[in-house]
Protein backbone atom coordinates (compact mmCIF):
# COMPACT_ATOMS: atom_id res chain seq x y z
CA UNK A 1 0.00 0.00 0.00
CA UNK A 2 1.58 3.34 -1.04
CA UNK A 3 2.47 5.73 1.76
CA UNK A 4 -0.04 8.48 2.26
CA UNK A 5 1.16 11.89 1.18
CA UNK A 6 0.65 14.42 3.98
CA UNK A 7 -1.50 17.38 3.13
CA UNK A 8 0.58 20.55 2.88
CA UNK A 9 -0.14 23.15 5.51
CA UNK A 10 -1.32 26.38 3.89
CA UNK A 11 0.63 29.53 4.66
CA UNK A 12 -1.29 32.51 5.96
CA UNK A 13 -0.49 36.17 6.33
CA UNK A 14 -3.41 36.85 8.69
CA UNK A 15 -4.88 35.13 11.75
CA UNK A 16 -7.57 32.55 11.00
CA UNK A 17 -9.90 30.78 13.42
CA UNK A 18 -7.81 27.65 12.87
CA UNK A 19 -4.85 29.37 14.53
CA UNK A 20 -6.76 28.96 17.80
CA UNK A 21 -7.80 25.37 17.19
CA UNK A 22 -4.86 23.65 18.83
CA UNK A 23 -3.62 21.99 15.63
CA UNK A 24 -0.80 22.58 13.20
CA UNK A 25 -1.57 26.28 12.71
CA UNK A 26 -1.50 26.82 16.47
CA UNK A 27 1.85 25.03 16.56
CA UNK A 28 3.13 27.24 13.73
CA UNK A 29 2.04 30.37 15.56
CA UNK A 30 3.89 29.26 18.68
CA UNK A 31 6.95 28.03 16.75
CA UNK A 32 7.29 30.95 14.33
CA UNK A 33 6.25 33.95 16.45
CA UNK A 34 6.14 33.30 20.19
CA UNK A 35 9.00 30.87 20.78
CA UNK A 36 11.59 32.95 18.89
CA UNK A 37 10.76 35.87 21.17
CA UNK A 38 9.98 34.21 24.50
CA UNK A 39 11.06 30.58 24.13
CA UNK A 40 14.48 30.87 25.72
CA UNK A 41 12.73 31.33 29.07
CA UNK A 42 10.05 28.67 28.59
CA UNK A 43 11.82 25.29 28.64
CA UNK A 44 8.63 23.26 29.00
CA UNK A 45 5.73 22.91 26.54
CA UNK A 46 3.29 22.54 29.45
CA UNK A 47 0.73 25.16 30.44
CA UNK A 48 2.65 26.09 33.59
CA UNK A 49 6.38 26.76 33.84
CA UNK A 50 8.31 26.11 37.06
CA UNK A 51 10.83 28.78 38.05
CA UNK A 52 12.93 29.71 41.04
CA UNK A 53 11.72 32.69 43.07
CA UNK A 54 14.38 34.23 45.29
CA UNK A 55 13.23 34.90 48.83
CA UNK A 56 9.98 33.89 50.47
CA UNK A 57 7.75 36.94 50.05
CA UNK A 58 6.26 37.56 46.63
CA UNK A 59 3.85 39.88 44.83
CA UNK A 60 1.55 38.83 42.00
CA UNK A 61 -0.44 41.02 39.62
CA UNK A 62 -2.51 40.63 36.50
CA UNK A 63 -3.92 43.12 34.01
CA UNK A 64 -5.59 43.14 30.60
CA UNK A 65 -4.92 45.57 27.77
CA UNK A 66 -7.46 46.62 25.15
CA UNK A 67 -5.97 49.92 23.98
CA UNK A 68 -7.16 51.22 20.64
CA UNK A 69 -5.26 51.92 18.40
CA UNK A 70 -2.75 49.11 18.85
CA UNK A 71 0.13 51.43 17.92
CA UNK A 72 0.42 54.98 19.20
CA UNK A 73 3.20 57.58 19.48
CA UNK A 74 5.59 56.39 22.16
CA UNK A 75 4.55 52.75 22.27
CA UNK A 76 2.09 50.01 21.40
CA UNK A 77 -0.14 47.52 23.18
CA UNK A 78 2.84 45.20 23.74
CA UNK A 79 5.12 47.71 25.46
CA UNK A 80 2.12 48.93 27.42
CA UNK A 81 1.33 45.42 28.69
CA UNK A 82 4.89 44.68 29.82
CA UNK A 83 5.65 48.08 31.34
CA UNK A 84 2.27 48.29 33.05
CA UNK A 85 2.70 44.92 34.77
CA UNK A 86 6.31 45.67 35.75
CA UNK A 87 5.26 48.98 37.28
CA UNK A 88 2.40 47.36 39.19
CA UNK A 89 4.90 45.01 40.85
CA UNK A 90 7.26 47.86 41.69
CA UNK A 91 4.45 49.76 43.41
CA UNK A 92 4.15 46.80 45.79
CA UNK A 93 7.83 46.97 46.75
CA UNK A 94 8.71 44.01 44.55
CA UNK A 95 11.53 43.30 42.12
CA UNK A 96 9.80 41.98 38.97
CA UNK A 97 10.96 38.46 38.10
CA UNK A 98 8.70 36.89 35.48
CA UNK A 99 5.62 37.57 33.36
CA UNK A 100 3.06 35.54 31.47
CA UNK A 101 1.27 36.77 28.37
CA UNK A 102 -2.16 35.78 27.08
CA UNK A 103 -3.22 36.85 23.58
CA UNK A 104 -6.77 37.09 22.22
CA UNK A 105 -6.36 37.42 18.46
CA UNK A 106 -9.07 38.41 16.02
CA UNK A 107 -9.43 36.47 12.81
CA UNK A 108 -7.83 38.55 10.04
CA UNK A 109 -5.12 40.16 12.18
CA UNK A 110 -1.99 40.45 10.01
CA UNK A 111 0.77 38.21 11.31
CA UNK A 112 3.25 41.02 10.73
CA UNK A 113 1.29 43.15 13.21
CA UNK A 114 1.53 40.35 15.77
CA UNK A 115 5.27 39.97 15.13
CA UNK A 116 5.85 43.68 15.72
CA UNK A 117 3.94 43.63 19.00
CA UNK A 118 5.62 40.46 20.27
CA UNK A 119 9.03 41.91 19.41
CA UNK A 120 8.26 45.11 21.30
CA UNK A 121 7.11 43.07 24.30
CA UNK A 122 10.36 41.13 24.39
CA UNK A 123 12.40 44.32 24.06
CA UNK A 124 10.48 45.91 26.93
CA UNK A 125 10.90 42.78 29.07
CA UNK A 126 14.64 42.66 28.45
CA UNK A 127 14.97 46.35 29.26
CA UNK A 128 13.15 45.82 32.57
CA UNK A 129 15.12 42.69 33.43
CA UNK A 130 12.15 40.31 33.46
CA UNK A 131 11.37 37.10 31.60
CA UNK A 132 8.17 36.16 29.77
CA UNK A 133 7.97 32.50 30.71
CA UNK A 134 4.48 31.28 29.76
CA UNK A 135 1.44 32.28 27.76
CA UNK A 136 -1.74 31.37 25.95
CA UNK A 137 -3.41 32.22 22.65
CA UNK A 138 -7.07 32.28 21.65
CA UNK A 139 -8.64 33.35 18.35
CA UNK A 140 -12.06 35.00 18.03
CA UNK A 141 -14.26 35.55 15.00
CA UNK A 142 -13.65 38.41 12.62
CA UNK A 143 -15.36 41.63 13.78
CA UNK A 144 -15.65 40.27 17.34
CA UNK A 145 -12.79 42.42 18.64
CA UNK A 146 -10.30 45.07 17.62
CA UNK A 147 -7.50 42.90 16.34
CA UNK A 148 -5.70 41.99 19.54
CA UNK A 149 -6.12 41.99 23.31
CA UNK A 150 -3.36 41.05 25.75
CA UNK A 151 -3.41 39.87 29.35
CA UNK A 152 -0.17 39.94 31.30
CA UNK A 153 0.42 38.57 34.77
CA UNK A 154 3.57 39.12 36.75
CA UNK A 155 5.32 37.84 39.85
CA UNK A 156 8.00 39.62 41.81
CA UNK A 157 10.11 39.16 44.91
CA UNK A 158 9.31 41.60 47.73
CA UNK A 159 12.52 43.48 48.52
CA UNK A 160 11.20 46.11 50.95
CA UNK A 161 10.65 45.53 54.64
CA UNK A 162 7.07 46.80 54.45
CA UNK A 163 4.51 47.10 51.69
CA UNK A 164 4.16 50.47 50.01
CA UNK A 165 0.46 50.51 50.85
CA UNK A 166 -1.77 53.53 51.63
CA UNK A 167 -1.99 52.66 55.34
CA UNK A 168 1.66 53.67 55.69
CA UNK A 169 1.02 57.26 54.58
CA UNK A 170 1.56 59.71 57.44
CA UNK A 171 0.47 63.34 57.87
CA UNK A 172 3.37 65.60 56.80
CA UNK A 173 4.57 63.09 54.19
CA UNK A 174 5.72 64.92 51.08
CA UNK A 175 4.26 63.90 47.73
CA UNK A 176 6.87 63.33 45.03
CA UNK A 177 5.69 63.19 41.41
CA UNK A 178 8.18 61.34 39.21
CA UNK A 179 7.52 63.11 35.89
CA UNK A 180 5.21 65.15 33.69
CA UNK A 181 1.59 64.07 33.42
CA UNK A 182 -1.21 63.37 30.91
CA UNK A 183 0.96 62.39 27.95
CA UNK A 184 -0.25 58.83 27.50
CA UNK A 185 -3.96 59.58 27.42
CA UNK A 186 -3.53 62.48 25.02
CA UNK A 187 -1.19 60.52 22.73
CA UNK A 188 -3.72 57.71 22.39
CA UNK A 189 -6.65 60.08 21.88
CA UNK A 190 -4.77 62.10 19.27
CA UNK A 191 -3.87 59.01 17.24
CA UNK A 192 -7.36 57.55 17.60
CA UNK A 193 -9.04 60.69 16.26
CA UNK A 194 -6.40 61.69 13.71
CA UNK A 195 -5.34 64.85 15.54
CA UNK A 196 -1.86 66.32 15.15
CA UNK A 197 -0.03 68.65 17.51
CA UNK A 198 3.27 70.46 17.18
CA UNK A 199 5.44 69.18 18.60
CA UNK A 200 3.77 65.73 18.51
CA UNK A 201 2.38 64.27 21.73
CA UNK A 202 4.02 60.94 22.63
CA UNK A 203 3.04 58.54 25.39
CA UNK A 204 5.22 58.36 28.50
CA UNK A 205 4.93 54.53 28.41
CA UNK A 206 7.99 53.28 30.30
CA UNK A 207 9.13 50.97 33.04
CA UNK A 208 10.16 52.56 36.33
CA UNK A 209 12.35 49.62 37.35
CA UNK A 210 15.72 51.40 37.37
CA UNK A 211 14.97 54.24 39.83
CA UNK A 212 12.66 52.16 42.01
CA UNK A 213 15.07 49.26 42.39
CA UNK A 214 17.80 51.73 43.35
CA UNK A 215 15.49 53.26 45.96
CA UNK A 216 14.69 49.80 47.29
CA UNK A 217 18.37 48.82 47.44
CA UNK A 218 19.85 52.02 48.86
CA UNK A 219 16.93 53.77 50.52
CA UNK A 220 15.08 55.73 51.45
CA UNK A 221 12.07 53.55 50.72
CA UNK A 222 8.84 55.59 50.32
CA UNK A 223 5.93 55.01 52.66
CA UNK A 224 3.60 54.50 49.69
CA UNK A 225 3.83 54.46 45.89
CA UNK A 226 1.21 54.45 43.15
CA UNK A 227 1.50 54.55 39.38
CA UNK A 228 -0.82 57.02 37.70
CA UNK A 229 -2.66 55.04 35.05
CA UNK A 230 -6.44 55.27 34.59
CA UNK A 231 -7.77 58.28 36.47
CA UNK A 232 -4.39 60.00 36.34
CA UNK A 233 -2.80 61.93 39.19
CA UNK A 234 -6.10 63.25 40.53
CA UNK A 235 -7.79 59.87 40.59
CA UNK A 236 -4.84 58.22 42.35
CA UNK A 237 -4.61 60.94 45.02
CA UNK A 238 -8.34 60.74 45.76
CA UNK A 239 -8.11 56.98 46.15
CA UNK A 240 -5.02 57.16 48.37
CA UNK A 241 -6.41 59.93 50.59
CA UNK A 242 -9.57 57.91 51.24
CA UNK A 243 -7.65 54.69 51.90
CA UNK A 244 -5.11 56.33 54.22
CA UNK A 245 -7.55 58.60 56.06
CA UNK A 246 -5.53 61.75 55.37
CA UNK A 247 -5.99 65.05 53.60
CA UNK A 248 -3.85 65.80 50.57
CA UNK A 249 -3.01 69.21 49.15
CA UNK A 250 -1.02 69.76 45.97
CA UNK A 251 0.06 72.75 43.94
CA UNK A 252 -1.03 72.31 40.31
CA UNK A 253 1.77 74.54 39.06
CA UNK A 254 4.31 72.03 40.39
CA UNK A 255 2.89 69.14 38.35
CA UNK A 256 4.51 69.54 34.93
CA UNK A 257 2.34 69.32 31.81
CA UNK A 258 4.07 69.71 28.46
CA UNK A 259 2.73 72.51 26.25
CA UNK A 260 1.33 70.31 23.46
CA UNK A 261 -0.28 68.05 26.06
CA UNK A 262 -1.93 71.01 27.78
CA UNK A 263 -3.11 72.29 24.39
CA UNK A 264 -4.59 68.87 23.60
CA UNK A 265 -6.37 68.75 26.96
CA UNK A 266 -7.83 72.23 26.42
CA UNK A 267 -8.92 71.39 22.88
CA UNK A 268 -10.60 68.14 23.89
CA UNK A 269 -11.95 69.38 27.22
CA UNK A 270 -9.91 67.19 29.58
CA UNK A 271 -8.42 68.02 32.96
CA UNK A 272 -4.74 66.95 32.80
CA UNK A 273 -4.84 65.94 36.46
CA UNK A 274 -7.22 63.13 35.52
CA UNK A 275 -5.63 61.97 32.26
CA UNK A 276 -3.87 58.59 32.25
CA UNK A 277 -0.10 58.10 32.39
CA UNK A 278 1.94 54.96 31.81
CA UNK A 279 5.41 55.88 33.08
CA UNK A 280 4.74 58.12 36.06
CA UNK A 281 4.11 57.60 39.77
CA UNK A 282 3.63 59.41 43.08
CA UNK A 283 5.66 58.60 46.17
CA UNK A 284 4.80 59.52 49.75
CA UNK A 285 8.07 60.31 51.47
CA UNK A 286 9.02 61.36 55.01
CA UNK A 287 10.06 65.06 55.07
CA UNK A 288 13.65 64.29 56.09
CA UNK A 289 14.04 61.77 53.23
CA UNK A 290 12.89 63.96 50.35
CA UNK A 291 16.34 65.19 49.36
CA UNK A 292 17.84 61.70 49.21
CA UNK A 293 14.82 60.40 47.30
CA UNK A 294 15.04 63.13 44.67
CA UNK A 295 18.79 62.62 44.30
CA UNK A 296 18.22 59.00 43.27
CA UNK A 297 15.26 59.78 41.00
CA UNK A 298 17.15 62.54 39.20
CA UNK A 299 19.88 60.09 38.21
CA UNK A 300 17.48 58.25 35.89
CA UNK A 301 16.07 59.71 32.66
CA UNK A 302 12.58 58.33 33.27
CA UNK A 303 12.33 60.21 36.60
CA UNK A 304 14.66 63.14 35.89
CA UNK A 305 11.80 65.65 36.36
CA UNK A 306 10.75 64.34 39.76
CA UNK A 307 9.60 67.05 42.17
CA UNK A 308 7.64 67.60 45.35
CA UNK A 309 4.12 68.74 44.46
CA UNK A 310 2.37 68.70 47.82
CA UNK A 311 1.93 67.02 51.18
CA UNK A 312 -0.39 64.86 53.25
CA UNK A 313 -2.03 66.29 56.36
CA UNK A 314 -4.73 65.79 58.95
CA UNK A 315 -8.29 65.62 57.66
CA UNK A 316 -9.82 64.18 54.52
CA UNK A 317 -10.10 64.82 50.80
CA UNK A 318 -7.84 66.22 48.11
CA UNK A 319 -7.41 69.88 47.19
CA UNK A 320 -5.31 71.58 44.55
CA UNK A 321 -4.00 75.13 44.49
CA UNK A 322 -4.52 76.50 40.98
CA UNK A 323 -2.31 78.83 38.96
CA UNK A 324 -4.66 81.68 39.96
CA UNK A 325 -4.03 81.04 43.65
CA UNK A 326 -7.48 79.61 44.31
CA UNK A 327 -8.06 76.17 45.78
CA UNK A 328 -10.30 73.54 44.23
CA UNK A 329 -11.45 70.25 45.64
CA UNK A 330 -10.68 67.16 43.58
CA UNK A 331 -13.31 64.43 43.41
CA UNK A 332 -12.78 60.87 42.18
CA UNK A 333 -13.70 60.45 38.51
CA UNK A 334 -17.28 59.21 38.23
CA UNK A 335 -16.89 57.56 34.83
CA UNK A 336 -14.40 56.64 32.14
CA UNK A 337 -13.45 59.93 30.52
CA UNK A 338 -10.85 58.27 28.28
CA UNK A 339 -12.00 54.76 27.30
CA UNK A 340 -9.62 52.15 25.89
CA UNK A 341 -6.35 53.92 26.74
CA UNK A 342 -4.74 50.82 28.26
Amino acid sequence: MPAACPMPTPRYDTITLAHGGGGTLTEELIRDIFLPAFGAHSPSPHDATPFALPGQRAAFTTDSYVVQPLFFPGGDIGTLAVNGTVNDLLMAGARPVALTAGFILEEGLPLETLRRIVASMQAAAESAGVRIIAGDTKVINRSSGDGLYINTSGVGAIVTTSSLAPEHIRPADRIVLTGDIARHGMAVMARRHGLTFEPPVASDCASLHAPFLELFAQGPVPHCARDLTRGGLGGALCELAAAAGVAIQIDEALAPVEKPVRAACELLGFDPLFVANEGCAVLFVAPDEVEATLAILHRHPVTARAAVIGAAGEGAGVSARTALGTVRRLAPPSGEQLPRIC
